[in-house]
């Protein structure tokens, strides 16, 4: 099939597509008039790369567990080299989280001051010439 088939049923456009097979996700035969061609397995394919995709794996790592991947879901077989790169992926996602958290309750400290002290102008102006009045 060509790429606008495959883009037609997947639900996928032909760019995205074509960054797929520049990453090496999914492999595709030129045609005599040079066209890309896939097969059938292409559909599978496709649809486990965009399950992988929303589990928040990149790209790269999506190569790397692939040929452990069975089914559209997928379902990911235990080979060893795979559960050390979903744990390592995991603890960078726990990373971020423990970073957004500290950061969401430094922003949430910030708010809170601004509302107690949301009556007070800052800086503090002297009406009668606008300039700022040392505190």
């Amino acid at each position: 099939m060509l790429i606008g088939e495959l883009s037609r049923r997947t639900g996928v456009n032909a760019h995205q597509l074509r960054y797929y097979e520049a990453q090496g996700l999914l492999e595709a035969e030129r045609g005599a008039n040079g066209y890309r061609e896939y097969d059938e397995k292409a559909v599978l394919r496709v649809k486990q790369i965009r399950h992988l995709l929303g589990a928040g794996l990149s790209s790269e790592d999506i190569a790397y567990l692939l040929p452990c991947a069975v089914g559209e879901t997928p379902e990911l077989l235990g080979c060893p080299e795979l559960v050390a790169a979903m744990r390592s992926r995991l603890q960078r996602l726990d990373d971020q989280m423990d970073r957004l958290a500290q950061s969401r309750d430094a922003l949430a400290d910030y708010i809170d001051a601004a509302e107690r002290t949301a009556g007070e102008s800052y800086p503090p102006f002297d009406d009668a010439d606008q300039e700022l009045v040392p505190a």
